[in-house]
């Protein structure tokens, strides 16, 4: 027969072994700056249509205060428990911006490599001033000129985001 000093220790043991499977503080660690988090998303637009998800694969990872996401992202994870979830709109101006009609570039045939025929929705690579490539879309094609948008796909938009904090590290 065990006396209750014993089961009183057991429980006592128990009880912290609990704490330590849990982090040892009950799973309630809110997100904050410096801590690495993994988040599952889904981003939508105002009609309703999903431009990325990290659903069925793995999920984003990044340092809060790193200022590697949009800042309306980064902010919506800030004071999330592993396991919660929120959902936010982010204003244009706190996603990729307003969309600028001076990124919006008329270049003359000449000035394409030989053999170069774009087409509307192909891809230009392209350099940037402070070297980088990117990749710009063509939008207009005519017979002296192509048209193509330097501006982030999703600049000028209103971002919607589902996000699940999955850990914290």
């Amino acid at each position: 027969m065990v006396n209750k000093a014993c089961l009183l220790l057991l429980m006592t043991l128990l009880s912290g072994m609990v704490l330590l499977a849990s982090g040892c503080n009950g799973g309630s660690a809110m997100a904050k700056d410096g801590d690495a988090v993994k988040v599952h998303y889904t981003g939508t637009l105002g009609d309703g249509t999903t431009f990325d998800t990290s659903v069925g694969s793995d999920p984003l990872e990044f340092t809060l205060g790193e200022g590697r996401m949009i800042p309306g992202f980064e902010q919506a994870v800030y004071g999330l428990k592993v396991g919660q979830s929120k959902t936010v709109t982010i204003p244009v101006e706190e996603a990729y911006g307003p969309h600028d009609d001076e990124l919006v570039l008329v270049i003359g045939r000449e000035q394409l490599p030989a053999g170069v025929n774009p087409e509307v929705g192909q891809g230009l690579q392209m350099q940037t001033t402070d070297g980088r490539t990117v990749t710009v879309p063509v939008i207009e094609v005519s017979e002296e000129t192509i048209t193509v948008d330097a501006n982030h796909p999703l600049a000028g938009k209103d971002l919607t985001f589902e996000i699940e904090l999955v850990e914290i590290n």
